[in-house]
């Protein structure tokens, strides 16, 4: 029995996909209530077929292969799609199945199509080490600058946090002024994940947890915090989770769905350079890639990057210009405990 005759009705939370919450379904229905899918409560409701031109172009991407995954197996590798806690394999097959208005084809296995390749993680690999270890400022490998300048588009922050923190460890008895909890001046700045040496940046954390965190404390030392305000308009690429950002259904074009699916390792990697630890004693090397890839996005007009944390749950950002941060008050917190896991 299709969803037409059972009147089921989906909505944006199924599916977790940017484009599909932000402009296609509130676009094409005004029906309100509870999703028969994901059981969410006052959702914008469509009928599942309504989206059945938009996955069209999605599912061709993939070809028929009895030792490949199910479809909704690879919306949710590929495009981090049904992520919903009720949208497991069986649910996503049942909403998809309504969807194509097809409980057979759901069932098949798939692989995608060998015919969109993209060689963005080799190139970047190639270049990562051309600049680590061969040649810095004028490297031979090549990247293609305006597909990258391309897909930055796509990972546009939405709507960041306004107020942000950073942390220093207090040195002596009293707590640090305001105007000493910006970006350090020039001639004392060091290598950063984001900055070379002598370029500052203004490093902020999502959260006062996450600001402490990232200055490894030790227990008992007191820190300084101050919250930063950022001014408005600024641009920010977010480099957490690209699968979060990129919608499929923005393209509508299969071959332009295909080669993005096949860069979305490329972005990942990208976000991995911004989160990895990296040993003081290294870092003036293996900051380099981020380094550049920053100083990329800085000259494409971009106001700062936003990555996870590798020491806390919160998100950290790169400010490329610390004036547009506004400092507002100290605090002072004395590091109670710090927690070690090893591997």
């Amino acid at each position: 029995m299709t969803s037409s005759a059972t009147g089921m009705r989906c909505c944006a939370s199924c599916f977790n996909d940017r484009s599909l919450l932000g402009n296609i379904i509130p676009s094409i229905s005004e029906e309100l209530g509870k999703c028969s899918y994901c059981g969410t409560d006052q959702a914008t409701l469509v009928h599942p077929t309504q989206l059945a031109e938009l996955f069209a172009p999605l599912i061709s991407i993939y070809e028929p292969d009895a030792q490949g995954k199910l479809l909704v197996e690879w919306m949710k590798s590929d495009w981090g799609m049904f992520s919903h806690p009720r949208m497991d394999v069986p649910a996503a097959k049942n909403l998809l199945g309504d969807i194509l208005d097809d409980g057979e084809i759901v069932r098949r296995n798939f692989s995608p199509s060998s015919k969109y390749l993209s060689d963005g993680l080799d190139r970047w690999e190639a270049l990562r080490d051309e600049l680590m270890y061969k040649n810095r400022y004028f490297p031979d490998s090549n990247l293609d600058k305006e597909r990258l300048s391309n897909l930055l588009l796509h990972l546009r922050a939405d709507e960041p946090p306004i107020i942000w923190y950073r942390s220093r460890i207090q040195q002596g008895d009293q707590p640090y002024l305001v105007e000493a909890m910006s970006a350090p001046p020039k001639r004392v700045t060091s290598h950063g994940r984001a900055n070379p040496p002598g370029i500052p940046y203004l490093y902020l954390g999502s959260t006062r947890q996450t600001a402490v965190s990232e200055i490894r404390p030790h227990t008992g030392e007191m820190v300084c915090i101050a919250d930063f305000t950022l001014v408005s308009g600024l641009q920010m690429i977010d480099l957490r989770d690209p699968k979060s950002l990129i919608s499929p259904f923005f393209f509508g074009d299969e071959d332009q769905i295909g080669a993005m699916r096949n860069d979305l390792p490329f972005l990942e990697r990208l976000g991995q350079e911004l989160t990895r630890p990296v040993l003081p004693q290294g870092a003036a090397i293996d900051y380099v890639p981020s380094q550049y890839l920053c100083e990329f996005i800085k000259k494409a007009g971009y106001d700062g990057v936003i990555y996870k944390s590798s020491v806390s749950d919160g998100m950290n950002l790169a400010l490329f210009n610390p004036d547009k941060a506004i400092p507002g008050a100290v605090e002072q917190r004395r590091v109670v405990s710090v927690k070690v896991e090893i591997a």
